[in-house]
């Protein structure tokens, strides 16, 4: 008798074409470091999202655009170490790839060579254009980003929900039809009207992954520290939180405070 079982194949973008085909949701978290996205490959993630938002999360900025290339290689190379079955993902940073397109190949063979990922993530469409055919000449996966790029923050001016006027709904569309036309193998929709992001999803071939883009899409993701309430600052409408590990955390450590300040711990069973 076979022992085979879907779920432990390795996920492949080709894998997340036949998961859109068939209907099935793709699941997709952030990871920034190696215990986290341990778990997250043992839980049975589809896809890990190694993302700028570590500039975020991790290092405390208030936008992603300080994070550079070296900085994202090596939360990648954490990551990379850890992940066995699930697609590793990884954002290229502000300043690698727009308006160079030399420079963003450069910057996506750096990323692929130096941290193992499986594929690099960008955000834009027209504008991104000539820099998504050199990379994908390379032979570098790509997944895109459309609707509120967090990268283009001091452009837009606010985060609010992207593509409600029919111009800018329009011009979604039709960069998420280049991108799928250009050979990307997913789409990231963040922050746009739940209908729209349905139009594309049916009208693209390939997979799209909502983030606060209503449950229309082919999969969904969230940033992991906003999901399990460690980030309790961030509340948007689109964020469901699974747990409230600020809470528990913070409970943790003052109990371990007051167990050393006690001289309760350590006790003769923890000691040598």
């Amino acid at each position: 008798m076979s022992s085979y079982n879907e779920n432990l194949r390795t996920v492949t973008t080709q894998r997340l074409m036949e998961m859109k085909q068939r209907g099935e949701k793709i699941s997709m978290l952030t990871a920034y470091d190696y215990s986290t996205a341990i778990i997250l490959d043992k839980a049975g993630i589809d896809v890990v999202l190694v993302g700028d938002s570590a500039g975020n999360v991790m290092a405390g900025h208030t936008t992603t655009l300080p994070v550079t290339l070296d900085q994202m290689i090596w939360y990648a190379q954490a990551v990379r170490r850890a992940v066995k079955r699930a697609l590793v993902v990884v954002d290229l940073p502000f300043g690698s790839y727009q308006g160079n397109s030399k420079e963003a190949v450069h910057s996506a063979i750096r990323m692929m060579k130096e941290s193992g990922a499986d594929a690099i993530k960008i955000e834009g469409g027209l504008e991104i254009k000539e820099s998504v055919e050199r990379i994908l000449s390379a032979g570098i996966p790509i997944m895109g980003h459309l609707g509120l790029t967090p990268q283009s923050i001091n452009k837009f001016g606010s985060y609010a929900v992207r593509a409600k006027d029919e111009v800018e709904a329009k011009k979604l569309v039709e960069d998420a039809r280049l991108l799928a036309d250009l050979g990307c193998f997913g789409i990231v929709l963040e922050k746009i009207p739940a209908v729209l992001a349905k139009q594309v999803t049916e009208e693209i071939s390939i997979p799209t992954i909502s983030i606060g883009a209503g449950p229309y899409t082919d999969g969904q993701v969230l940033v992991l520290h906003d999901m399990l309430g460690i980030n309790k600052d961030f509340s948007p409408r689109f964020l469901r939180r699974y747990a409230n590990l600020h809470d528990e955390i913070l409970e943790a450590i003052e109990h371990y405070i007051q167990d050393v300040k006690s001289g309760d711990f350590p006790n003769e069973k923890e000691s040598y």
